[in-house]
């Protein structure tokens, strides 16, 4: 049954997602690396395709940016349309100097000050924790690969980091804990993985670094994108 915000049909969605935030990167993950490729969403022109990868139907269905847009997708897509599991693959800025622009973050645990989950199901926490057997099917699957990548946790602000001074903006949040990089969206989905008893996954690229000013060129770029979009697809094989 359709939702308010997602058109599609329930047989037209898979039980895995794959989870970018920008709709063209899910347009380039459908036409890259799937077959079989059927649009199944496009309310707000939030564009979703179903697939298969190497036989295995997935749906890439994009969640916009910041957690309210993954909160609702997410939340229509567990609890409406039956999926089981939903890996975020997306970009993130590094919070340690050992983490280098291009590296891949597989984040096991999400810190926010959000009161996300406060208002969504009354939990009383700021730090939530991933899918462990999806996250270490992920980490896994890449040891596999020979693919490096860092697990740990990641704070998930709604402010655009890379817009305020890193020292004053890492002062917000708890100095015992390690966050690896910053995001805007894991910690909504890992709790709505919780609340629904769901499995949630995120991948992220990091793009950007207080620690390394180089610019990226665009073949750079999108190579380390599919490195982490192709561990997410094998993955789930």
């Amino acid at each position: 049954m359709p939702t308010a915000h997602i058109e599609s049909s329930r047989e037209d969605i898979a039980n895995i997602v794959l989870m970018p935030g920008d709709p063209l990167r899910a347009k380039y993950i459908a036409e890259k690396f799937l077959t079989d490729v059927k649009i199944v969403n496009q309310v707000r022109n939030m564009v979703a395709y179903t697939g298969f990868y190497k036989g295995k139907r997935v749906t890439v269905f994009p969640s916009g940016m910041g957690i309210p847009s993954i909160g609702i997708y997410a939340f229509e897509l567990y609890k409406f349309y039956d999926v089981d599991k939903i890996i975020r693959i997306g970009t993130c800025g590094s919070n340690k100097e050992d983490i280098k622009i291009l590296d891949i973050i597989l984040a096991d645990r999400a810190y926010s000050t959000s009161s996300f989950a406060k208002l969504l199901a009354g939990y009383d926490f700021h730090d939530v924790e991933a899918g462990k057997e999806l996250t270490n099917l992920i980490y896994n699957k890449a040891v596999d690969m020979n693919r490096s990548v860092h697990k740990g946790r990641v704070l998930t602000s709604e402010v655009f980091d890379v817009y305020v001074d890193h020292n004053e903006f890492m002062k917000n949040f708890p100095s015992d804990l390690e966050y690896y990089g910053s995001e805007m969206e894991a910690f909504a989905l890992f709790t709505l993985a919780k609340f629904l008893d769901k499995e949630a996954a995120c991948l992220l690229t990091v793009v950007d670094s207080c620690f390394d000013k180089r610019a990226l060129t665009s073949e750079e770029r999108q190579k380390s994108l599919n490195d982490m979009i192709g561990l997410a697809l094998e993955s789930i094989i």
